[in-house]
């Protein structure tokens, strides 16, 4: 089953748990929660407390994106503040290994980003160590960016190292740019989680939801 995960990123900060409730009203699967340190990427989003404040608000599963340094130094807080799965950037980690360990420690999902110019060759090797695979469509750190087209291309190819690797469950995410005119091209490449933030939250978040699940059970 394909997943959506709608971007807070997109949602009104001064009333984010409203944001939160009408997603998850709307019927998303996931929340998808972008924290940033300005320091890995050009911008400052959120970070633990945020994560913890917002939590009351859903029993939705939290999808928590690390856009930050050696992730691996706040694993355990954000568990704590209710993260269900966390996200960790390759390029942002000196032992990617210990990372992914550190996060599945502490009872969460993992999963493995890379950025649109890093090449799968960085994050083959952990396939069978991780629950997912996120490609970023677009440069990460600022909402509303195009979808760089190259991008499906990973998609397709890390599908098929996963399935010669036998991880037939691999969940593959594709953050940036989507739409509910394009979503289709990462779904046929075998993206099973999608990030959408402005989609779901410019205009009415319950229809752009609908017209989202409509289009994942037309390729169902």
């Amino acid at each position: 089953m394909i997943k959506l995960s709608p971007s807070i990123l997109s949602a009104d900060f001064a009333n984010l748990g409203e944001g939160v409730k009408k997603i998850d009203n709307g019927g998303c699967d996931w929340i998808h929660v972008d924290v940033m340190d300005g320091v890995f990427v050009p911008n400052i989003s959120f970070g633990m407390p945020v994560v913890k404040a917002i939590r009351p608000y859903t029993e939705k599963f939290f999808d928590v994106h690390l856009m930050i340094q050696e992730p691996i130094r706040y694993i355990k807080q954000f568990k704590d503040a209710g993260a269900d799965l966390l996200t960790i950037h390759v390029e942002a980690c000196v032992n990617v290994k210990a990372t992914i360990e550190a996060i599945k420690n502490e009872g969460m999902k993992v999963g493995l980003a890379l950025n649109p110019e890093t090449d799968i060759k960085e994050v083959i090797p952990y396939i069978n160590m991780v629950d997912m695979i996120l490609v970023m469509t677009v440069h990460p750190g600022f909402g509303g960016q195009s979808y760089i087209d190259d991008c499906t291309k990973k998609v397709v190819k890390i599908k098929k190292e996963a399935d010669k690797k036998g991880k037939k469950d691999l969940l593959i995410q594709v953050d940036g740019g989507i739409t509910t005119d394009n979503v289709m091209e990462p779904i046929k490449a075998g993206a099973n989680v999608i990030v959408a933030g402005s989609a779901v939250y410019k205009g009415d978040i319950e229809e752009n939801i609908k017209t989202f699940k409509e289009k994942f059970h037309s390729f169902s």
